[in-house]
This record gives structure tokens, C-alpha cells and sequence, in this order.
């Protein structure tokens, strides 16, 4: 690969992929990074990280979530991997998050991102009883993110935005993540 082949894309890509790849790889599903790149160019969401533009309108972001999620489970599938909807969420909002950081937030497209549900921030949202959910949040916690079924991470991805209230990039429910300390 010549200096001219490497872009800022690929990168940001072979960046992105890494940590997402590093953050959804749990007990149950581990996966090599190599394997999350591999799943994440097969179900060409790689595409997105060109610019913001390339993501969905916010009003259609669910819908387009479900259908990444259903490529990857289906590209891990052909690497010999069992994604359940929960680790193909993380593996996506990961490598979104990590593509998109620091880029311009006050884009619709990105505030409208998912963010990446774990064991850390389900604990803190149930501990705080975050937008008066802790029953929601404690059946989340029960269930383990890794295991969620597609109408399962919605239903979180629905109680975070409820939580939050109308217009709040969906990007604020990390303040109660505590990965960071």
C-alpha cells in the first residue's frame, strides 16, 4: 500500500473498527478485530464514516439501525460468529461513535446515533432511576446487553430517548456511563 492508498477514511475506518471491535467482544462471543473489521466492510457500514452525510435522516434512524444490525449478525455469520442483536448494536454504535467524534455536533444525523449500551451504563441508569425507569432498566440489566433480541434494544434505545426528553442527542445518556473513570 502506497502513502497516497492510506486515506483519513481508512484510517478513521481501521480506527473505528479496532475499538469497536475491542468493546463488543464479550464472554459468549469473542471475536478477533480482524473479524470486526471483516463484519463491519461486509455489511458496508465502513461506507458510512465518509461524512455524516452519508447517514440516514433522524427520523429514520431506528429502521436503518435494525438493518445494519440484521447485516451484521448476517456477515458475522458467514466469519463463523453468533452475534445476538445487543453485540452487533455495540459493534455499530462503537464504530460510529469512534468514526464521528469530534465531528460537527450539531449535525441532526449524528445526535440522532445510538449510543453503545453496556452493563456500565444499564447499572448507572438503574442505580439513579434515570427519566423514572428503573423497572425498565432493571429488566435490561437482567436480560445482559449481549443478549439482547432486536425488540429488546430498541425498547432501551426507547427508554433513552424517553429519559432524555425531546430533542437531546441520544449521545447524552453517557453521561451515566462510567467506562471512563
Amino acid at each position: 500500500m502506497h502513502a497516497m492508498d492510506y486515506s483519513i477514511h481508512e484510517h478513521r475506518h481501521r480506527f473505528s473498527a479496532w475499538a469497536a471491535s475491542r468493546a463488543a467482544s464479550v464472554k459468549g462471543c469473542r471475536f478477533s478485530v480482524q473479524q470486526g473489521k471483516v463484519v463491519l466492510e461486509d455489511a458496508g457500514l465502513n461506507r458510512l464514516l465518509v461524512n455524516p452525510a452519508q447517514l440516514p435522516d433522524p427520523k429514520n434512524i431506528d429502521a436503518a439501525h435494525r438493518e445494519w444490525r440484521t447485516a451484521v449478525v448476517a456477515a458475522a455469520e458467514r466469519q463463523g460468529l453468533g452475534f445476538t442483536h445487543g453485540v452487533a448494536a455495540k459493534l455499530i454504535n462503537i464504530y460510529l461513535k469512534a468514526g464521528f467524534c469530534g465531528a460537527e455536533d450539531n449535525d441532526p444525523r449524528l445526535q440522532a446515533l445510538h449510543p453503545p449500551i453496556d452493563s456500565l451504563l444499564l447499572d448507572e441508569l438503574y442505580r439513579k432511576n434515570v427519566g423514572g425507569l428503573r423497572e425498565e432498566w432493571g429488566k435490561a440489566r437482567t436480560i445482559r446487553w449481549s443478549k439482547f433480541t432486536s425488540a429488546q434494544y430498541e425498547l432501551v434505545i426507547d427508554c433513552s430517548r424517553s429519559a432524555l426528553g425531546v430533542h437531546v442527542p441520544l449521545w447524552h445518556i453517557e453521561r451515566y456511563w462510567r467506562g471512563y473513570r
